[in-house]
């Protein structure tokens, strides 16, 4: 499918043409495009001062360039990344957002060095209790 081949609207079955780059989206359009539910976008509104996308009649939200590549970040880092919400809450209050992107996982600094093999241990651990898992249910 090109670039400018118009998208197709699952719920009516015609064709929507692209917006630009700078139009504004509904929360069904960013939640297709970031793949994330609406229920969540809304979710972070709440969470995220900074997310204030414009609400017309009936509460319907439309959201601005700004607001989508703030969403696409905030879901970067908590999916990506491993980020906490308080952890990404924080980056937001103290403008930190442009060092997360330099350095990915910036809260792993806090850990302590013995951690890899700590992980290694917990690893181990939960492959031996799965093995163990299977054997059980394989008798039932």
């Amino acid at each position: 499918m090109s670039d400018d081949a118009p998208e197709a609207d699952e719920g009516e079955g015609r064709a929507r043409p692209r917006k630009a780059p700078t139009a504004f989206r509904t929360i069904s359009e960013v939640a297709d495009d970031l793949q994330i539910p609406q229920h969540v976008l809304r979710f972070w509104e709440g969470k995220f001062p900074q997310l204030k996308p414009l609400k017309r009649g009936g509460g319907r939200r439309y959201y601005r360039p700004e607001d989508i590549a703030l969403l696409r970040r905030i879901g970067d880092l908590l999916y990506t990344q491993g980020y906490t919400i308080k952890g990404v809450q924080r980056l937001l209050r103290e403008g930190g957002l442009e060092e997360a992107a330099a350095e990915p996982l910036a809260a792993d600094a806090a850990l302590p060095a013995e951690s890899p093999d700590a992980l290694r241990d917990a690893l181990d651990t939960l492959e031996r209790l799965s093995h163990e898992l299977r054997s059980l249910t394989s008798r039932h």
